[in-house]
């Protein structure tokens, strides 16, 4: 398999992250979106990331579907989302959560970095969202005892938060700090710690 995509985007890392957990061999092309457009656009129109190359040709994009493909070749109980109801939607709504809030925050950069003119409007409701995202995960974060969201090891919904949050804070430092989320912070130094995360990571870096 081929994964395109740098590890500064959260969802390219989501997926990197579970192919190393799962002991899938791969290969990373850390291609930009931006710098490497006519690489990407052959095997994906859409010229997104996380792009993922089967063996067979098949290319497969967005992170979750990817993360569904990739679920769906491993044992049930092997897998990060639970297979068993009620935990499978509650783990997939966090994960949905948190990626909606990088999609924010990618929207919001973007706005702010690559037009000439912003919308003083877009810029304040995705700042909402992102507050309210973050103010709902940690409200729940804080309910909960255990090292990981929903089982006894790291699933789906635990490594999207933490990518995503580390993304939020690394894009606009200026807007969101983790101190101010305590039960996230410490969900994300728990996470982050992992040799898996230190593994597959790439500090941030703007678009040019």
């Amino acid at each position: 398999m081929i994964l395109i995509g740098q590890y500064d985007s959260p969802f390219v890392r989501r997926v990197g992250i579970a192919l190393t957990l799962y002991g899938i061999a791969f290969e990373h092309r850390p291609w930009s979106v931006f710098g490497d457009t006519e690489k990407i656009r052959p095997l994906n129109p859409l010229v997104r990331v996380p792009t993922l190359v089967l063996d067979d040709g098949t290319v497969l994009s967005e992170s979750h579907a990817i993360l569904d493909y990739l679920d769906g070749l491993m044992p049930a109980e092997q897998r990060l989302f639970p297979v068993v109801e009620p935990d499978r939607h509650r783990a997939i709504r966090v994960a949905v959560l948190a990626t909606g809030l990088g999609d924010k925050a990618v929207s919001l950069f973007y706005e702010q970095r690559l037009h000439d003119r912003t919308s003083a409007v877009w810029i304040d409701r995705c700042q909402s969202q992102i507050a309210a995202v973050l103010a709902r995960l940690e409200a729940e974060r804080a309910t909960i005892p255990t090292p990981f969201w929903f089982v006894d090891g790291i699933g789906h919904a635990d490594i999207a938060v933490a990518v995503v949050l580390r993304f939020v804070c690394e894009a606009h430092p200026d807007l969101v700090r983790l101190a101010d989320y305590p039960a996230l912070r410490a969900h994300c130094g728990l996470l982050e710690a992992l040799p898996v995360f230190q593994f597959v990571q790439q500090a941030f870096i703007p678009p040019a």
